[in-house]
């Protein structure tokens, strides 16, 4: 008769439930993560490290996540294409120029919400101005925040509407900044799925590669 076998029965069952928890601890906690994590590196690198977009070999961003085109003062800068708005701000700096991602969210304020429509309307006016259009031809996608608020892509609408304001402040061809814009425009998934969409860090990123003054 070895030990174990006279041990008793609660007593060997807690040891066999231990070297349970042992074993799945090794097998689940250990090394199945870090074989999932060696094969996302050799097979998919880039998505597995956040999918970062780089330019002159540092990294500015992800393809993933939409980020804010502004100054110190979070006024919108000109010489780039600006993002949808974003509601994921820190509530506690009102200087948040928002896609924070530690506050990834809406406003979740309903259609008939006065401060939403005021807000909205208030979007509309700043954006007509700044891009030199008329407020009935601003996309809805310049004025409404996503549902993350993290948000990468805008509408070809939305990047057809800043072409001419870009160009104007790189001192570019309208031409050669409407081809990039084309050339930046992804078609729906599949052919079916979402809508065209053009990815803000990307077309900002080959604008910055093109060059011109600004």
């Amino acid at each position: 008769m070895t030990i174990a076998t006279r041990l008793p029965t609660p007593v060997r069952q807690h040891l066999a439930a231990l070297r349970a928890l042992l074993v799945f601890t090794v097998l689940l906690g250990i090394i199945y993560p870090l074989a999932v994590a060696a094969v996302g590196q050799l097979a998919f690198p880039s998505q597995a490290n956040g999918s970062p977009v780089t330019l002159n070999g540092k990294i500015v961003g992800s393809s993933l996540l939409g980020q804010a085109w502004v100054d110190a003062k979070g006024n919108p800068l000109p010489q780039w294409f600006q993002s949808r708005p974003s509601a994921a701000t820190d509530p506690s700096n009102s200087a948040d120029p928002g896609y924070n991602t530690g506050f990834s969210a809406p406003s979740n304020k309903g259609p008939s919400n006065t401060d939403l429509i005021k807000t909205i309307d208030d979007r509309r006016a700043a954006v007509a101005a700044f891009d030199g259009v008329a407020p009935a031809d601003v996309p809805d996608d310049a004025v409404t925040a996503s549902g993350s608020g993290l948000d990468p892509d805008i509408s070809p609408a939305y990047a057809e509407e800043q072409v001419n304001r870009v160009a104007r402040a790189r001192h570019l061809d309208v031409g050669v900044v409407r081809a990039l814009v084309a050339g930046h425009t992804q078609g729906r998934t599949l052919g079916f799925l979402g809508e065209p969409r053009v990815d803000v860090l990307g077309l900002n990123v080959a604008l910055d590669r093109l060059g011109g003054t600004r």
